[in-house]
């Protein structure tokens, strides 16, 4: 099979240590960058074509993060391909210390599709820079990007440094089915776990950006009219289908009703009476998704939105009022443009609600109260979050992202990328100068000495 061919190109290609050359990599990441600035009139052309994203939020959540990210990473690649030195353990008298970062070998990224440019080339940026070789399979679910991307980034590389696979369901199981050095995944909980057992299969390490049902949390001392914008904004950009989107609102009842007002309000601030004349407002990726979201809808009290149309994908940004926890609406995460708003009076209110879900990748709290939003964060595990806003923290190279228990395992961005796909090996080097007898037999009259030594390590 072609895939098989590919694996083995690229594993002779690796062996002969070109992706480990920092000149070679630094060469690649620029023509990269190059590259997509050059295609960047086609990748709007083909985000618009998969579901109507803007041109706006097409280079501000795709584009300009991954062009960011290469000048990051060419700016202090040398750096962080250095071995670290670390302090020498005393028992080890005289040596030196060192972390030296080595790529793990064949990489295999699976990419999803509500991001379908940037959560693609990415992670392809961290795996290239770390030195490895490549097999990225983007999402079946945006044909047009996918075929973007493989243009883009085979003009760029030979197949035997990184390689482009289309398809569908059986490509992917077909892949999972080698042997890889490392696996990297964004998508979905359940197929999330399907990866982790196929990785499993031969102890390969792996990166999973799942998602989880983010909660919004609201206390009375904010400015209401800023969280509704701000809300609006990180809920209804990219028309929900996004994994670190605030899920739901838990907000301090007194302000619930003026909440649900000035959302309503900045909502046709954003998209006018009629979103689906917007053209900053997207479409749900497909007819699947859309029936998913629609049946959510059954049962609830909608007060604004709700209106779908299937022959565009289209569901409007919608709010629901007050959804029981039992609803479909409440069971998992949303992954659209449908946002519930519940409300709260105690702490014990917040955690009769937050507790039952799994740890979720963000976590957002509006609040002037430093105490309240501490306790929160201390609280709850969660991947990341922020406070008075929401998503903002997924904007800074420097901070990781990633999830936690079912929302997700390892992170990645900036640095942590590049140590996403590197192998750490520790390495002391031992001086001939001196050789201390301790550790030596015969033992007789060691044992306190050693206990003395012990004492230094720390």
């Amino acid at each position: 099979m072609e895939h098989i061919k590919i694996i083995n190109q690229q594993k002779t290609f690796f062996d002969s240590g070109r992706t480990r050359d920092l000149s070679y990599i630094k060469d690649k990441l620029k023509a990269l960058k190059t590259n997509i600035l050059s295609n960047e009139e086609a990748i709007y052309e083909a985000l618009y074509n998969d579901f109507k994203k803007s041109r706006f939020e097409a280079y501000f959540s795709e584009i300009g993060i991954v062009v960011a990210e290469i000048d990051m990473t060419l700016k202090n690649l040398k750096y962080w391909s250095k071995p670290n030195k670390v302090r020498a353990a005393a028992l080890n008298f005289p040596s030196n210390d060192y972390i030296y970062t080595e790529p793990y070998g064949a990489v295999l990224i699976i990419a999803p599709w509500n991001y379908p440019f940037q959560l693609a080339i990415a992670p392809v940026i961290s795996a290239i820079a770390a030195g490895n070789t490549v097999v990225l399979k983007p999402s079946e679910l945006t044909p047009n990007t996918a075929k973007i991307i493989e243009t883009i980034l085979s003009e760029v590389f030979k197949n035997e440094h990184l390689s482009v696979i289309q398809g569908g369901v059986p490509e992917t199981t077909a892949l999972l089915n080698e042997r890889w050095d490392y696996i990297f995944f964004t998508g979905s909980v359940p197929v999330g776990k399907i990866v982790a057992k196929a990785a499993a299969q031969y102890m390969t390490p792996v990166t999973l950006e799942l998602g989880g049902k983010n909660p919004c949390i609201v206390d009375d001392s904010i400015n209401i009219k800023l969280v509704a914008k701000r809300l609006v904004w990180g809920k209804f950009v990219n028309a929900g289908q996004t994994c670190i989107a605030p899920d739901y609102i838990l907000a301090k009842r007194s302000i619930k009703s003026e909440l649900i007002h000035q959302l309503k309000i900045e909502i046709i601030k954003a998209y006018g009476e009629d979103p689906k004349k917007s053209t900053d407002y997207p479409r749900i990726v497909n007819t699947k998704n859309l029936k998913r979201l629609s049946a959510m809808l059954k049962g609830v009290h909608v007060v604004h939105g709700g209106d779908v149309d299937d022959e565009d994908n289209y569901l409007a940004p919608t709010l629901v009022d007050n959804p029981s926890l039992k609803t479909k609406l409440m069971e998992g995460e949303i992954f659209g443009p449908i946002l519930p708003i519940l409300s709260y009076e105690t702490m014990e209110d917040i955690e009769l609600t937050v507790s039952r879900y799994e740890k979720p990748l963000g976590f957002y709290v509006f609040s002037n109260r430093k105490q309240f939003y501490n306790t929160l964060i201390k609280k709850y595990s969660f991947g990341g979050g922020s406070v008075n806003d929401t998503m903002i923290h997924f904007g800074n190279p420097r901070l990781p992202f990633g999830g936690v228990g079912e929302s997700g395992i390892g992170a990645y961005h900036g640095r942590l990328g590049f140590d996403t796909f590197s192998h750490k090996k520790g390495i002391t080097i031992k001086a001939n100068w001196l050789d201390i007898p301790l550790r030596y037999a015969p033992y007789t009259n060691k044992l306190k000495k050693i206990k003395s030594a012990f004492k230094w390590l720390g």
